[in-house]
């Protein structure tokens, strides 16, 4: 193997229906490089897909996504210097990614001069690279492709086909092979040849999800060692509705004279429906890939925050999250792997094939020190949301677990606050910011271990409430000493983290391992807001902070300061813009009240989705709007990625202003007051779901709330 360094994805157009999706250059064409290929759960099916004319490649004129699973190019032959400049032939690809499959249709046009026979031919290679590698930049032998009447390749249970109807097919030589069509021309001629790539995995254990969901109560399914959480409880009600009769949420629209939250939201709800999928050790519970190429797996931090920020269109992803999630929560100390009693995990790394080749992270990994909280976070908003009873009832072991675990392993030293220790195996930080360099002072020195991360303590503080809130909701016992518990951290939290500077006073990034605050200036701090940790004056403060231009790139809140010593606009952690981030913050803020800061990240991150063809990806830029007038693409961004994709979720509620609280029949709407360069007013976003209820919610020209189709009350406006 050959170590060319980690592809970049940015000049890329991917489609996908998870597991399975195929990368390319604009052109359509799949060559041996970087990242490029057709890729299901987890290994490169197909390496090399290369369409030739009469022995040459056609010219690119454009190309773009028609869906999320669907991509359309289009390209003219190139002409003898004779020729007339008006193309003879001229060519369409409709590439579509399903479950498993890969369907190509080139159709073949020919222009007034265009006659005689031409051939057309698909060369092809496969290496079955898995992800570790690819992402590495390890380049692979490819592997010995057979021919009959089509194509086929594999390894062990993981077998190839690909089938051109009317096509010969014929091997090469060097692992590469080829279909070839001969295809008739005329004045006017329009003729479609296809070729379809079929992938069986029997060693996967990330999957599509099911057509349907089965009515039924979850309890987890005991590891080795587990006892079952105890049964009886009632059925669940009515299945599901995520669906709503067709593709996941449908009937979700935006409508308002800005075109770019409407165009943002389409784009971005068809992502996150080709991003569903499922594990074969919890079937039927969906959850969210985290991105495309490299993280198209179950995820604890980032499945559970794309669920949370989509819960206004429907609790049922929280609900299929948090079960795919509790099927692995943690039940022994185990420090290679970071898995502790009640620890919600880290990442799965599906195959067996996978693990034989991961160098650094096992199979199942822990390593996270924000998700177990994040868990119970989203327990708590989705029942709200209107998660039924009996599924919330069901997950209350699981809750508790995740409540202990932070008392008796997340503080490790016993301070009041959680903070990771670095193991020597995996990842050395372990909060959303998981790079090698990410947590700095400001002066650009690295902080040592073990961190505290600011973030992790709102997080955690907010779960306690949330969780004693849910304790008492259900009859169950504890919820004083977690409301105790949750003191004790804020008091520890508040002598600890703030920094006083001649720029103003906000909280340190972290604490290291000596308890020093790490002083860099973050967008972290963004998270504190809405969880209840700070003051009304320590959020106005915040508040102020972001609001600045060292902070708010224009297009988004940069992660770290520009005027910090460790910035760079290009940093993965240290001064890009994070779309997932972004959004958090403008939720923040427009719950905390400060809605001309926020106002002025809802225009960045819209102009910034504008950019990007409405697919946010995983991070861009951090340079100024001001210096260069759109945002310059990060090379290695997963795009789709999912909390991208659910930002626009987190930016239609924060817009709207709305609070569902199912459990107690209502609902509430604040709308914020947005800068008017924005135009969103009037607004209408259809497919909201309260419950089993799916409704509207809108704002007037006057800049009023209002709810269509719902019966829960509007006690506010």
């Amino acid at each position: 193997m050959q170590d060319e360094g980690q592809p970049w994805l940015h000049d890329l157009i991917t489609v996908l229906s998870a597991p399975t999706m195929a990368l390319s250059e604009q052109s359509g064409q799949m060559r041996r490089s970087g990242a490029q290929g057709v890729m299901h759960a987890h290994s490169r099916v197909l390496s090399e897909a290369v369409l030739e004319i009469d022995g040459a490649q056609p010219a690119p004129t454009r190309s773009g996504l028609l869906s999320a699973s669907t991509a359309l190019f289009a390209s003219i032959p190139r002409q003898t210097a004779g020729d007339s400049v008006d193309p003879a032939v001229w060519l369409e690809r409709r590439r579509t990614v399903s479950v498993g499959t890969v369907d190509e249709v080139v159709r073949v046009t020919g222009g007034t001069r265009a006659h005689g026979t031409t051939r057309v031919t698909l060369r092809v290679a496969a290496d079955l690279a898995v992800l570790a590698d690819i992402k590495s930049g390890r380049t692979c032998p490819p592997v010995v492709i057979t021919a009959g009447s089509g194509l086929e390749w594999g390894e062990g249970p993981l077998r190839v086909q690909l089938n051109g109807p009317g096509a010969v097919a014929t091997v090469i030589d060097d692992g590469e092979a080829q279909l070839t069509w001969w295809v008739k021309l005329s004045g006017g001629s329009v003729d479609e040849i296809r070729w379809r790539l079929t992938v069986h995995d029997a060693t996967a254990v990330v999957t599509a999800p099911p057509v349907a969901r089965v009515s039924r109560i979850w309890l987890p399914k005991p590891r080795s060692g587990q006892q079952s959480p105890p049964s009886g409880s009632a059925q669940r009600g009515d299945p599901p509705a995520m669906t709503h009769g067709g593709r996941p949420w449908e009937h979700v629209r935006a409508d308002c004279a800005d075109s770019r939250l409407p165009r943002l939201l389409a784009r971005s709800i068809d992502d996150a429906a080709a991003l569903r999928m499922m594990t074969t050790l919890a079937p039927g519970e969906v959850f969210l890939g985290a991105g495309t190429p490299w993280f198209l797996t179950l995820f604890g931090r980032d499945s559970i925050w794309a669920a949370r920020l989509l819960l206004p269109f429907g609790w049922q992803l929280a609900s299929g999250t948090l079960r795919a999630l509790a099927a692995f929560q943690g039940k022994r100390v185990d420090r290679q792997t970071g898995e502790a009693p009640g620890k919600i995990p880290h990442e799965l790394r599906p195959t067996s094939r996978e693990a034989a080749h991961a160098d650094d992270l096992p199979g199942l990994y822990y390593g996270t020190i924000d998700a177990t909280p994040l868990w119970v976070c989203l327990l708590h908003d989705a029942w709200r949301w209107g998660m039924p009873a009996a599924e919330v009832r069901a997950l209350l072991p699981c809750l508790n677990g995740a409540l202990a675990w932070m008392r008796d392993h997340g503080d490790a030293d016993g301070d009041g606050l959680l903070e990771y220790r670095d193991s020597g195996s995996g990842l050395a930080n372990q909060g959303w910011k998981d790079s090698h360099d990410a947590i700095r002072f400001c002066n650009g020195r690295t902080a040592s271990p073990p961190v505290t991360l600011c973030e992790v303590q709102g997080y955690a503080y907010q779960a306690a409430i949330a969780g004693a809130d849910l304790l008492e909701a259900f009859n169950e016992p504890g919820s004083g000493q977690w409301r105790a518990w949750a003191g004790r951290l804020a008091e520890a939290f508040r002598s600890s983290f703030w920094v006083t500077g001649a720029d103003g006073t906000y909280p340190a990034l972290a604490l290291d391992g000596t308890k020093r605050k790490v002083d860099a200036l973050a967008s972290n701090i963004a998270h504190l807001l809405g969880t209840g940790l700070l003051t009304v004056e320590e959020e106005s403060r915040i508040a102020e902070r972001l609001s600045r231009p060292d902070m708010n790139s224009g297009f988004g809140l940069r992660t770290m300061s520009s005027a910090s010593g460790g910035y760079s606009p290009l940093s993965y952690h240290c001064g890009s813009v994070w779309s997932h981030d972004t959004a958090i913050a403008i939720s923040g803020l427009v719950r905390s009240g400060h809605h001309t800061a926020a106002a002025s990240l809802v225009d960045g991150l819209l102009e910034a989705a504008a950019a990007f063809d409405w697919r946010l990806p995983e991070l861009f830029s951090g340079h100024a709007r001001a210096q260069i007038p759109w945002p310059l693409p990060y090379p290695a961004s997963c795009r789709p990625q999912a909390w991208a994709a659910a930002a626009s979720g987190a930016l239609v509620q924060a817009i709207l202003g709305l609070d569902v609280d199912v459990p107690a029949a209502a609902v509430r709407m604040t709308p914020p007051r947005l800068d008017s360069r924005l135009s969103l007013t009037p607004l209408r976003v259809d497919g909201l779901v309260a419950g089993h209820e799916t409704f509207s919610a809108g704002i007037d020209a006057e800049g009023s709330g209002y709810v269509d189709g719902l019966s829960l009350a509007l006690v506010s406006r």
